[in-house]
């Protein structure tokens, strides 16, 4: 059974939904409204299955920021499938759309590794790495918060040593979170302040060293290799971490995000994605096409303001948030 028949099944027999379901249901709302609406448009025009409305289908779905790659394979899938199916009507036509773009997005999902990976002894490091902006200190903040809460000790570094307010935000996420935090003073070396802390994160058998970075302009080559030192510094210091080097990308760039994360995937080897501001954007979208063209899982969502609306990514449930408006329950076929 695909993903798209196990949410309809799942819509007709009225399965209640989940603390996690109810957040991604809620974070995801103006993206699938934004959606929605392109996909009612697109079908107001509709006349007839033929190559314009391919054509046409393929312009409005890169425009929904799934990707252009996805674009072009979603709609050369279709021609086959409406064919198959024999949909004539436009509602008929749109659920196959819909089927197909869910089943993608599962399919892509089906052997990703979204969760996150500690040190099975010794402290853990995540690295945290994307441009100025996109939510990194914020995303670092309340991951400190949730593991604090969860009975690990947390230490932060402030890595972004050329922003005086990045290190003032870090601390006062530090003072919020009851979680120490490493600084030096604006303008200091950035590798030096993460050594402070990994030497620090290892004398006190601390947990999980999250570790902040500049907001390093990808086409800056002197930053991307100060971000290599400070891997040095941390592989010099622990073999094996960090354990995860984190992109922080802002989902209301669209298909800006896309392009950052290819940049930053080119000069660092980025074990995941954090996808932030979902609530805010219109552009869910993004996910597959980021995760089509990187093979890079996505790892950590932002879907809203709260400190636990932070929340792992789960395939899944981010396809019923996106889609679940879009998708006939068996009853009303």
């Amino acid at each position: 059974m695909g993903l798209f028949d196990r949410i309809k099944k799942a819509f007709g027999g009225g399965e209640p939904e989940t603390k996690a379901v109810e957040k991604y249901d809620t974070g995801l709302e103006k993206s699938r409204d934004t959606f929605s609406a392109k996909l009612n448009a697109f079908f107001a025009g509709f006349r007839t299955v033929d190559e314009d409305f391919f054509d046409d289908l393929e312009e409005m779905l890169i425009g929904a920021d799934v990707g252009y790659e996805i674009a072009v394979q979603l709609t050369d899938e279709l021609r086959d499938s409406v064919k198959l199916q024999n949909a004539k009507r436009p509602e008929e036509v749109s659920q196959v759309v819909v089927q197909k773009l869910v089943d993608l997005y599962g399919e892509a999902g089906e052997a990703e590794d979204n969760a996150l990976h500690y040190a099975a002894t010794g402290p853990t490091v995540f690295l945290f790495v994307g441009v100025n902006g996109a939510g990194k200190t914020t995303t670092i903040g309340k991951l400190a918060h949730q593991l604090e809460q969860s009975g690990k000790s947390v230490l932060l570094a402030a890595g972004d040593t050329f922003r005086a307010g990045a290190i003032a935000q870090l601390e006062a996420w530090g003072r919020r979170d009851n979680v120490p935090v490493v600084t030096s003073e604006p303008g200091g070396d950035p590798a030096a302040v993460v050594y402070d802390a990994v030497r620090r994160a290892k004398a006190e058998d601390v947990d999980v060293l999250l570790v902040d970075t500049a907001g390093r302009l990808q086409n800056k080559v002197n930053l991307m290799n100060e971000l290599d030192k400070i891997r040095r510094v941390i592989v010099r210091e622990l073999p094996d971490a960090p354990q995860e080097v984190l992109l922080v990308l802002d989902s209301t760039t669209g298909q800006n995000a896309l392009s950052q994360a290819k940049e930053f995937n080119q000069t660092t080897k980025v074990s995941g994605i954090v996808l932030t501001k979902l609530d805010g954007s219109g552009k869910g979208g993004i996910v597959l096409a980021i995760r089509n063209a990187l093979h890079v899982p996505v790892k950590l969502v932002g879907l809203g303001e709260g400190m636990d609306d932070l929340q792992p990514f789960d395939p899944n449930k981010f396809v019923y948030g996106l889609f679940k408006g879009l998708i006939q329950a068996p009853d009303a076929e």
